[in-house]
């Protein structure tokens, strides 16, 4: 690791209200190639021809990584290619996931790329959304994440909002087919769907009763 680095690797410490946000930077791989391969993701997905890969976050995803520990996550979404393992989605492109931050189980908040530039973490709604990835919810069944992690992705979701205003939504994972119908929604390829539970409807149900004063929207039902 870099000195250059290790000066960065605690990025930013914001106080918002009376809440203070501690955001560790700890960047994926995302050279030309990465960017390219977006590009090449927005036009085939949301036809679209762009120049960059910016956003203007209307959305806030949550998820859970299904894999336990801060580093096997991390390497989850390092690469640049997709995972040999990921068959369910590697048709609609080589691309890798991503998302834009990851919360341990003892609510470290970690930057993993640039919030105002595409992560693909959501089926429709990647140009709109910010993706938070939370470790736990072992091989997507347990509804395991920690106390230590509400309070996070609270804090962080409030520090999200404040920088981005036009930010009108919070979803859960498993409600991303509820925005079909939604002007956000941009996939072209009817067939590309998949069925989702992160991050749990009891972590959802938390998350949304300590940022109420935002008022979010929910997907509509």
């Amino acid at each position: 690791m870099s000195k250059f680095l290790k000066i960065f690797i605690v990025l930013t410490s914001i106080l918002i209200s009376k809440e203070s946000i501690t955001i560790i930077a700890k960047p994926i791989d995302f050279s030309d190639k990465r960017v390219q391969m977006t590009k090449e993701y927005i036009k085939n997905h949301y036809g679209k021809n762009v120049n960059n890969i910016n956003i203007n976050p209307k959305i806030i995803i949550l998820h859970w990584t299904a894999t336990m520990g801060l580093e096997n996550s991390f390497n989850r979404f390092k690469s640049e290619k997709l995972l040999s393992d990921r068959t369910d989605i590697s048709k609609a492109s080589k691309l890798n996931v991503s998302a834009h931050y990851m919360v341990d189980r003892d609510g470290s908040i970690y930057k993993l790329m640039p919030d105002n530039q595409m992560a693909r973490h959501v089926i429709g709604l990647n140009y709109s959304s910010i993706g938070i990835e939370n470790i736990g919810g072992v091989s997507n069944k347990k509804e395991d994440l920690t106390k230590a992690q509400v309070k996070a992705n609270i804090v962080l979701i409030k520090y999200l909002k404040a920088k981005y205003p036009k930010i009108d939504y919070l979803l859960g994972h498993y409600e991303y087919r509820k925005m079909e119908k939604s002007k956000l929604w941009l996939e072209v390829d009817k067939g590309y769907r998949t069925f989702k539970k992160d991050p749990g409807k009891k972590f959802m149900e938390e998350v949304r009763k300590g940022i109420e004063k935002l008022k979010l929207r929910k997907p509509p039902k």
